[in-house]
């Protein structure tokens, strides 16, 4: 029998991997769910969050999954198919990430008889539609044309003219979605999962186009999965005009929430995300454009921090100004 797999889509922010905790947490009991993800940069928090809550997860580190649709992802899948042998697979791009390339292999021969594409969901901020750098964003236009499911998340902090201006424009698209909603803290209906997947009509003309100029460059020895003696691991990321910071650090340092928040909050981050201990137990933090959200989770592995902007970011200040973070009672060997 085939697996039922579902991309979940979305541009930075717009909540996918809580939307992806909240769906494990409703699946039936009886069945086994697993979860592909990829993250821009090669921290890998967003699998850190999901293996917390006991999904089998892969992931795919560094750059947008199409520009790694290949070999790499291929790999990852055939692991975790092989691993977990799930009843349904979800898959959670990065925010900046293409669908094209990465439908195109789940589609392919080699997967045609072992995985069934069913209803891709994409979930938008409202907010974000009044940020012409989104809404003019090819990435951000693929994503919602790939789903089949376009889903308001976030609402509860829009105001009511945004999520109004949200089903104006979603109830304008052509071809029309199969449904649309709106919600808050990701919650979705599990039934938007059921039904095949459409052919998606992509807005680019070259669906595949965009710049592969990812990189990323070590500014600290590093490996993503265990500080192991090495217990500030720093490292840089770049891609599709944006840009990435990330560290792992080990998991006896503890941050200052105040200064940590200050650090978070800046208007020149498009996106700040981590599980970090602080003197409030251990925290997951989401930033996007300046707006902080964070909740408590169970202890972590290490500590875990990426930034990312749409301009350059200064490395060496911005490792300064985390370690200034650091709580005077969570100083450790900081390398």
């Amino acid at each position: 029998m085939r697996i039922p797999t579902h991309l979940i889509l979305g541009f930075l922010g717009a909540g996918k991997t809580t939307a992806i905790l909240d769906l494990l947490q409703r699946k039936p009991a009886n069945e086994t769910w697993a979860v592909l993800v990829n993250e821009f940069g090669e921290v890998g928090i967003d699998g850190a969050l999901l293996a917390s809550q006991g999904a089998v997860v892969r992931e795919v580190p560094g750059g947008c999954m199409c520009c790694v649709a290949g070999l790499p992802m291929q790999m990852g899948l055939n692991m975790l198919i092989r691993q977990a042998q799930p009843d349904r697979l979800l898959i959670e791009p990065t925010g900046l990430g293409h669908p094209a390339q990465i439908l195109e292999t789940l589609g392919g021969e080699f997967y045609r008889d072992v995985l069934a594409l069913q209803a891709n969901i994409c979930l938008v901020d409202p907010r974000r539609l009044e940020d012409p750098r989104v809404i003019g964003n090819l990435h951000f236009q693929d994503q919602v044309a790939a789903g089949d499911v376009l889903v308001a998340n976030k609402t509860d902090l829009c105001s009511a003219e945004q999520v109004a201006a949200f089903w104006t424009w979603a109830e304008a698209l052509e071809p029309p979605k199969r449904h649309l909603a709106q919600t808050h803290h990701g919650r979705l209906d599990p039934a938007w999962l059921e039904g095949s997947a459409g052919v998606p009509s992509f807005v680019a003309a070259d669906a595949h186009a965009h710049r592969h100029d990812h990189s990323h460059t070590a500014l600290a020895p590093h490996n993503p999965a265990v500080t192991g003696n090495r217990p500030w691991q720093h490292w840089a990321n770049q891609g599709d005009g944006y840009y990435s910071l990330g560290w792992v650090i080990e998991p006896e340092t503890r941050f200052e929430t105040t200064r940590l928040y200050a650090l978070l909050a800046q208007s020149r981050l498009a996106r700040a995300k981590g599980v970090l201990r602080t003197e409030q137990g251990w925290l997951a933090l989401n930033a996007v454009d300046g707006v902080l959200e964070r909740y408590p989770i169970s202890p972590q592995a290490a500590n875990r921090l990426e930034l990312i902007a749409d301009g350059m970011l200064d490395a060496a200040c911005f490792d300064m100004q985390l370690r200034d973070s650091v709580g005077s009672a969570g100083h450790g060997s900081l390398g």
